[in-house]
């Protein structure tokens, strides 16, 4: 059974429009107050600090300023995440070692690249800040004071002698042309209000980025790729252990049976005929159980039906081959052209299904599962659900394991919900 993917819920989500255009003004106007105040703290107690360094007592000083350059850009990146849409990120700050002196201490955030960061991103956001600050009042004033300007106009002299920018442009000097000239004007600046004041959000908010958590998601990138190395490591080094064991105890003695067979009905072929025959017959037998466990191998790697007919295909191949009733949902789009995922993701999402089958059979004691697949939010969603006994877990040595470090080396994230009693269900994401 396939069922079309579920709509995306990032739309409802979204926050609208006149939300959107609040929190970006609050964002740029808050900016340049905190701007100043980090200016005139920042740059005094930088001053201090140099300057009495010499003396010794600069030292605490500087300290305590990149303490408060700290505290100020944990403010800046609250007000960050609001506007980029994205969760806070904080930088892993050097901390104390246990039973540090006071000198090791005062000592500690001089050594830190990012205090000195926070530091450079309180003195210097203030031009930015005031620029930002600027456009976004002027956009503002201007498209109110346009807009409305039809309401005040009675309020305004209008002396013969002054000229108008309407007669300026050749428009007259009657007051429905001085109307609706401002009108136009604050119209303009009223619908291209919302772009500006996000182009100044996003201009603040990128400097406040470059400085405050550009290391840190450099370094949390780098953390995620070491992560994901060694999963694909893990991952490749137990399907290569499991598919020697698998050959080992399935065709290897299979072949060696094979040819002890082979060798006597060699010997009986001259002496009893019919006993060579059977001996044969016994062979092909062998030969052929021979096949079907080296089928079985090669579709756990890669079966030919998922390069020929994608996801949909081979997931319907391997719900066929269950023990147990299977109800599978797959988005018939995973098997278009333009809907396949890449290779790779393909392969770990056929894994991860074929695993999580296998674990459902040998130790669920399930009567049914039910398998979906479908896009979520530019993510392929995977998940298997079995009314089995529950109890299942990531734990090292565990079936589900290897699933994990799968889907890791892939850039995903696996879920697994298992009370005891069941139901259990293996969620996965993989990018895609």
């Amino acid at each position: 059974m396939t069922s079309a993917n579920p709509a995306s819920p990032v739309a409802a989500r979204a926050p609208g429009l006149p939300r959107r255009l609040l929190t970006d003004s609050g964002y740029v106007l808050l900016g340049l107050p905190l701007a100043l105040a980090s200016l005139v703290v920042l740059l005094v107690g930088l001053a201090l600090g140099l300057g009495l360094v010499v003396l010794v007592v600069g030292l605490p000083i500087l300290t305590g300023t990149l303490y408060a350059a700290r505290g100020l850009a944990d403010i800046e990146r609250l007000r960050l995440a609001a506007v980029r849409r994205q969760p806070r990120i904080r930088p892993r700050y050097r901390l104390p070692e246990p039973g540090a002196t006071a000198w090791r201490r005062i000592f500690l955030p001089m050594r830190d690249i990012q205090s000195w960061l926070d530091l450079a991103h309180g003195i210097f956001r203030l031009p930015v800040a005031i620029v930002t600050f600027v456009v976004t009042i002027t956009w503002w004033a201007v498209a109110l004071t346009g807009t409305l300007y039809a309401t005040y106009d009675w309020a305004i002299p209008h002396p013969p002698e002054n000229v108008e920018l309407n007669e300026l442009l050749g428009l007259g000097d009657t007051t429905r042309a001085r109307v609706g000239l401002h009108t136009a004007i604050g119209l303009f600046f009223l619908l291209t209000l919302p772009i500006v004041v996000r182009g100044c959000a996003l201009v603040q908010a990128g400097f406040g980025r470059a400085m405050l958590t550009g290391v840190a998601e450099m370094r949390d990138r780098i953390t995620v790729l070491e992560e994901q190395k060694r999963a694909a490591v893990s991952a490749e080094a137990t399907a290569l252990r499991r598919l020697e064991r698998d050959i080992h105890d399935g065709p290897q003695q299979r072949l060696v049976r094979l040819a002890m067979d082979l060798g006597r009905a060699r010997q009986q072929l001259a002496n009893d005929p019919e006993a060579a025959g059977r001996t044969l017959d016994e062979a092909l037998d062998q030969t052929r159980e021979t096949l079907a466990e080296l089928r079985g191998l090669s579709r756990g790697i890669a079966p030919p039906i998922l390069v020929d007919r994608g996801l949909p295909g081979a997931l319907a191949a391997l719900a066929g081959r269950g023990l147990i009733p299977i109800e599978l949902r797959v988005d018939p789009d995973l098997g278009t052209p333009d809907g396949r995922p890449e290779a790779a993701v393909e392969h770990a999402a056929y894994f991860v299904v074929a695993e999580a089958l296998t674990n459902v059979a040998k130790h669920a004691r399930a009567s049914e599962c039910r398998v979906t697949v479908g896009r979520r939010d530019g993510h392929l969603e995977i998940s298997v659900v079995d009314d089995g006994q529950g109890g299942a877990h990531l734990a090292k040595g565990h079936g589900l394991a290897g699933i994990a470090d799968r889907v890791r080396a892939g850039g995903g994230v696996l879920e697994v919900t298992s009370p005891t009693g069941g139901p259990t269900e293996i969620r996965a994401l993989l990018p895609g």
